[in-house]
């Protein structure tokens, strides 16, 4: 089979398509035929080794969509034909899902209702079980409360946007002007430039003066923002940042309120399989929709990942074996 890999650390170049044994699946394990392959940033880290290390040569992709096309001999949730997706392959303890065939635990995979787009659910792991697990774990968003997203053109962004649409709040969100019509037809109530000058108070307008829940994925840049704009009892999820060292110039705005702040790594998650879950129902019934912005060939994976991590669009790129 067609695997992409690296046999060393670097920037894109080091990737290369390799023909290789197709592997066999575990006692736990599905071997899956790649539909799809969600590109994250994630996947540049553990390629260029500021991540934890990962056994070369190796192969990235921490989502993946497909068909079952072999199961492991302790797997009876699972047959062959099956259409399933997932999240969390791809780093340090596994190969990912660059490639025609790869192999998931059983407990980093869900079957995929009918009405879910196979393409898409390849690239809605990460973007959106993350957002599930910020707003609906860590925050319990809850109907009529107001959610402010930062950057919902984003990959988790846009997932946001829906997810907390899905659950009847009323969403605030930020983005440049070209994205503002996809994210209200995506279920945003207000869309804001993200580079307006006075932001701040245009959030709290559209709040009716304060935001009960914020997802945000610069703290750097909005840490001491989210105190400004939170009401009362506000719950904040920080879900990354660009430097590591963000700090409050006046963290009195945020204890005078009590607001409550949360950071998150998808990857902590206790059991994959319970936001998958819920992110396939919907898909199913039509309330999640994964925008992908481009697809790529195996062989293009290197530009797909110099793509993801420089380039501005809405919602997800894709590697399609």
């Amino acid at each position: 089979m067609r695997a992409v890999r690296l046999h060393d650390h670097g920037d894109a170049d080091v990737l290369q398509v390799d023909e290789i044994d197709r592997p066999e699946p575990a006692a736990d394990e599905l071997l899956v035929e790649v539909a799809a392959a969600g590109v994250n940033p994630v996947d540049t880290y553990f390629r260029d080794g500021s991540y934890e290390p990962v056994s070369l040569p190796f192969t990235p992709g921490v989502d993946v969509s497909g068909v079952v096309a072999a199961t492991g001999d302790e797997v009876t949730a699972f047959g062959p034909g099956d259409r399933v997706y997932g999240t969390g392959i791809g780093s340090a303890t596994s190969q990912g899902s660059y490639a025609e065939y790869a192999t998931i635990p059983t407990d980093r995979v869900v079957s995929l209702p009918q009405g879910a787009d196979l393409l898409e659910a390849g690239a809605a792991g990460v973007a959106a079980v993350t957002a599930w697990r910020a707003l609906i774990d860590h925050a319990d968003l809850e109907p009529a409360e107001y959610c402010l997203v930062h950057g919902g053109s984003g990959g988790v962004g846009h997932a946001a946007v829906q997810i907390a649409a899905a659950v009847s709040s009323r969403v605030i969100t930020t983005a440049a002007p070209e994205y503002h019509d996809d994210l209200r037809r995506l279920g945003a109530e207000t869309v804001l430039d993200y580079g307006r000058d006075d932001l701040e108070e245009a959030v709290l307008e559209a709040s009716a003066g304060g935001v009960d829940v914020v997802l945000d994925h610069r703290l750097d840049d909005y840490l001491q923002f989210d105190a400004n704009v939170a009401a009362t009892g506000a719950r904040v999820v920080g879900i990354g940042e660009n430097s590591p060292d963000p700090g409050f110039t006046d963290d009195g705005a945020a204890r005078s309120k009590d607001v409550t702040y949360t950071f998150m790594s998808m990857f902590n998650t206790p059991d994959l399989r319970v936001p998958l879950r819920g992110v396939a129902h919907l898909m199913d019934v039509g309330a999640l929709s994964i925008d992908v912005a481009h697809s790529y060939d195996l062989e293009e994976a290197g530009e797909a990942q110099r793509a993801v991590m420089e380039d501005s669009f809405l919602g997800k790129l894709l590697v399609e074996p």
